[in-house]
């Protein structure tokens, strides 16, 4: 595996709720510019819900990446699965396998989400046959 790192920053755009008299689960759209190793950008989404305990709430996101990793350009997707259990995090970032393109084809990984001082950055651990 090899690693890479940066940071990136992200703006997230609430959607409209299908049914407004249920607003669960929550949508927003995702817009990132990643900095460092990885000089990309991303579109996503992602659904969420917040519980009624403080502290506690889910959510799924997919997202494209577009541009180089280290050089090597293409494209990927990267798919979210989050939770928080009473103010406990737990996040998984993965490459959707397969979904390499490019240069990037046969990328696999997952990426650390690290918010630190108002700041995001990352640590994208990854696989990649073309560069090895």
């Amino acid at each position: 595996m090899k690693t890479a790192t940066g940071t990136f920053e992200v703006k997230l755009k609430p959607q409209a709720p299908d049914d407004p008299e249920h607003p669960v689960p929550g949508r927003m759209s995702l817009d990132k510019q990643f900095h460092g190793d990885l000089e990309a950008t991303s579109k996503g989404q992602m659904l969420a819900a917040q519980t009624s305990v403080k502290g506690s709430a889910g959510y799924v996101a997919m997202e494209m990446v577009t541009g180089s990793l280290l050089g090597l350009s293409g494209t990927f997707v990267l798919q979210h699965t989050g939770t928080m259990n009473r103010g406990e995090p737990q996040l998984s970032v993965t490459v959707v396998p397969d979904s390499g393109t490019g240069q990037l084809e046969g990328l696999s990984g997952s990426m650390a989400i690290i918010i630190a001082d108002g700041k995001h950055s990352y640590r994208f651990e990854y696989s990649l046959p073309a560069s090895e």
